[in-house]
């Protein structure tokens, strides 16, 4: 076994990757860019290696200095996580020429399986089912214009080197045909260095449904079941589960089947996984293998009980594994959240900062177990949490890289209890600083669609077309939230006449009946009676009427606490909650910000007089911005396409922001004429920076 290996990433996959290495008892290496010398994989490695400047082109990807820095540490493998180098041929086999073993598939499987033209042939001979489509490079965008007719419309524009989303678009018409092939050939380019075009029939409702591959050095590979990967977003995987909701027991056979002879065909060594697109009759058709491992390998660790990390070390090893394809269980249900630092408000822009507060729910659930031999996997952890991150509180989310925070995962007994576990996870989830995606797992989360396991990859599409909006975010009872607003406000007034040296006459009175002022947005407001009884003798309970509805709270949570635990009875027995509060947040200092189930709501509890007085305060209108192109987001203005006196159409590009690997293009919102420039390319915009002034 190895004594000491490199990981050739960064964030959560690279501590991931330590976590299981120092399980083994093998020393780290860990490498960084200047832009991450404070980061978490940093600390938490043995050794650490400086690459460069924070561009990934100048560091992660630079083959010549991760080889360099397992020779000057001594390393004698390397771990390429996923992304940058991990799918790349000639970093693979450099690293065998240089005597590091390279922790993944051997070059060949790799230069089979990583391109997707070749990809596709290979898999026709192994009688592999695969989708129709035209799987040569295609060489302008007119004749992808000619090919997506040809084929028939909607089709998929890909990358050949892509992964990840990037360098992917669908086309529903000859226009998106031809400005999605240079979208694509562009972040193909800039991603991958290499800008080849395919495409291929988009099939209409799928499901994406992957399966996991293990394989070993002496010829010996197993399927570990499927994951369903359906709930997507701009062809971005949100939410990971499984099993998958969706197919038979025969099908997920026969797709496992055919994973392994498409396995073998490349003689493929380490885990891999194998993608499927799945039609509504259970069909199912090859898109890509993957030859690396996956962000949502946590859900198959879940339901198998193994690391698989431990499994592609040992396998690098030389070891031979250690069961056979009967040996393999799946119990349970597993589903794995990505929290990411975008805005779901406006529309899922990237957010750049500092994570100012960062509380992850308190994991209990570790990678899996060491083998499939002796005891048998009893499931003991359902119901467990487990957090995968590469980030702490204090630190920094840089534009520089993808936008991930952390994946959130869940393990239950039944598809039922594995959601009810991960809402309440996403509750106790205290992110602040940067935005995060939380509120909109939350609303997918507790969508019925999403319950009944009714979906495809278009669900997001289909049930968010207009962007994501604070009203889509479903809650059983928005009272509560106003219930525990009353509750925390009682409390607070509890404190405060606590508190010694008060004139007489004048001691803060603790107060049972409250108006609880709702702000609605643009001067809006919702008023809610709010009473609040005591229970003698009994710290942390309340009973909290909201315009009649009765709420019974236990929370012994300090009223400092940000993420708050406790019981509520409103009329059904106890039901524990999870939930959070802060006050003076936002504009108005007396204000608290209440979340609960994805819902946030900003609630003023104020004595019936100050409500009635508070009716009479004016309301200050925004700026008008309206003659302004605003950057929606941190990061680089790498193109601008406006001049002042020009005249511009509506839809027509006038910006392009390059921010989290992700180009995002500014268009003009109505015919008007530019009057200012007021940002040049190059420069690094903040959220809300004016960039041009229209007259």
């Amino acid at each position: 076994m190895f004594k000491k290996i490199l990981i050739a990433n960064r964030g959560e996959i690279a501590c991931r990757v330590i976590a299981t290495a120092r399980k083994m008892g093998i020393k780290t290496v860990a490498v960084y860019s200047e832009a991450d010398k404070d980061a978490r994989h940093v600390e938490l490695a043995d050794e650490a290696v400086l690459l460069g400047p924070a561009p990934s082109r100048e560091s992660y990807l630079v083959a010549d200095k991760i080889i360099a820095a397992c020779k000057q540490t001594g390393a004698q493998a390397l771990h390429p996580g996923y992304g940058f180098l991990s799918e790349n041929e000639d970093f693979a086999r450099r690293c065998e020429e240089e005597g590091i073993v390279f922790i993944g598939p051997k070059h060949y499987s790799i230069a089979a399986m990583g391109d997707k033209i070749a990809s596709k042939k290979l898999a026709n001979e192994a009688k592999v089912n695969t989708i129709p489509g035209y799987n040569d490079a295609i060489a302008s965008p007119e004749q992808a214009v000619d090919i997506a007719k040809g084929i028939g419309y909607p089709v998929m524009i890909k990358a050949s080197a892509g992964g990840g989303g990037k360098g992917l678009r669908v086309a529903f018409n000859d226009k998106e045909a031809f400005e999605g092939f240079s979208s694509c050939r562009n972040e193909a380019r800039n991603s991958f260095g290499d800008d080849r075009v395919f495409i291929e029939k988009f099939v209409e409702e799928p499901r994406h449904i992957e399966i996991q591959v293990l394989g070993d050095s002496h010829g010996n590979v197993v399927y570990l079941h499927e994951r369903e990967c359906s709930i997507q977003r701009r062809h971005q995987k949100v939410i990971e589960e499984a099993p998958s909701p969706f197919i038979s027991d025969a099908t997920r056979k026969a797709m496992g089947e055919q994973a392994v002879q498409l396995a073998k065909a490349v003689k493929y060594q380490s885990a891999g996984t194998v993608e499927f697109v799945v039609g509504k009759d259970e069909s199912f058709y090859f898109l890509e293998m993957n030859t690396r491992l996956q962000v949502e390998h946590p859900v198959t660790e879940c339901i198998t009980g193994l690391d698989l990390v431990e499994q592609m070390i040992r396998v690098a090893a030389g070891e031979k594994l250690g069961f056979a394809q009967s040996d393999i269980p799946r119990n349970g249900w597993a589903i794995e959240c990505r929290i990411n630092a975008e805005d779901p408000f406006r529309n899922f822009l990237p957010s750049t900062g500092r994570l100012v507060r960062y509380q992850p729910p308190e994991a209990n659930l570790v990678q899996g177990r060491e083998t499939l031999q002796g005891e048998a996997y009893t499931g003991s952890n359902f119901g467990g949490v487990r957090v995968d991150t590469g980030v702490y509180e204090g630190g920094e989310i840089p534009m520089f890289y993808d936008s991930m925070i952390a994946k959130l995962i869940v393990h239950g007994r039944d598809r039922a209890d594995a959601i009810a576990k991960m809402r309440e996870a996403l509750n106790g989830f205290v992110i602040r600083g940067v935005s995060s995606n939380i509120p909109f797992q939350a609303a997918l989360l507790g969508h019925p669609d999403f319950a009944a396991g009714k979906f495809n990859t278009g669900f997001i599409a289909q049930h968010y077309a207009a962007g994501f909006r604070a009203e889509h975010v479903p809650h059983d009872d928005p009272r509560f939230l106003v219930a525990l607003a009353g509750f925390i406000r009682r409390k607070a007034r509890e404190r405060e006449a606590g508190i010694s040296g008060q004139l007489p006459g004048h001691e803060v009175r603790v107060e049972h009946d409250y108006v609880a002022v709702v702000n609605l947005g643009g001067g809006n407001s919702a008023r809610y009676a709010v009473h609040v009884s005591e229970y003698a003798g009994q710290t942390g309970q309340a009973t909290v009427k909201v315009d009649g509805a009765e709420y019974r709270i236990t929370c012994l949570s300090r009223l400092n606490d940000v993420r708050l635990t406790g019981t509520v009875d409103a009329g059904k027995g106890p039901q524990p909650f999870t939930a959070q509060a802060e006050r003076g947040t936002g504009k108005n200092p007396l204000a608290y910000r209440i979340q609960h189930g994805g819902l946030g709501m900003e609630v003023t509890v104020l004595s019936p007089r100050a409500a009635e007085l508070q009716t009479l305060m004016p309301y200050k209108a925004p700026p008008d911005t309206s003659k302004l192109l605003l950057s929606p987001m941190p990061g680089l203005l790498v193109h601008l396409a406006a001049a002042p006196g020009q005249t511009v159409q509506a839809g027509e590009r006038l910006a392009v922001i390059e921010a989290m690997k992700m180009e995002n293009i500014l268009t003009a919102p109505q015919d008007v004429q530019v009057a200012e420039v007021m940002a040049k390319p190059g420069e690094s915009l903040a959220v809300d920076q004016p960039i041009l002034r229209f007259a």
